[in-house]
């Protein structure tokens, strides 16, 4: 149970957040349910192997690298999903620090 509310309320925040950038565009809440499914899934699976190839870059930068790491997922749920839009570099990596601060608060309160 608590996979599936964490999937909605990633769903929902994304959806908020997509109305404060305006690089980010999410057809409905179908689609942001989906986004945040497909993010959950990308981020079990492709984010490990991405991050264990850049680990000597990863540590030059400080782990600062690892804000492009998100940016390259949520590159990835672009491409995949009909529904998500985003446009730019930038856009990706603030959307996507963004949404995991408020989705970690969110999983500290529950």
């Amino acid at each position: 149970m608590g996979f599936i509310l964490k999937i909605i309320i990633t769903g929902i925040v994304a959806l908020v957040l997509a109305q404060f950038f305006p690089g980010v565009s999410i057809d409905g809440i179908s689609s942001a349910i989906l986004l945040a499914l497909v993010l959950a899934l990308l981020n079990a699976v492709v984010r490990p192997i991405l991050v264990f190839l850049t680990i000597p870059i990863t540590i030059m930068t400080l782990g600062l690298f690892l804000l492009i790491i998100n940016a390259i997922i949520i590159y990835l749920a672009d491409y995949l999903l009909d529904g998500f839009d985003i446009n730019g570099i930038i856009t990706a990596i603030l959307f996507g620090l963004v949404l995991s601060i408020v989705t970690s608060i969110i999983d500290f309160i529950l």
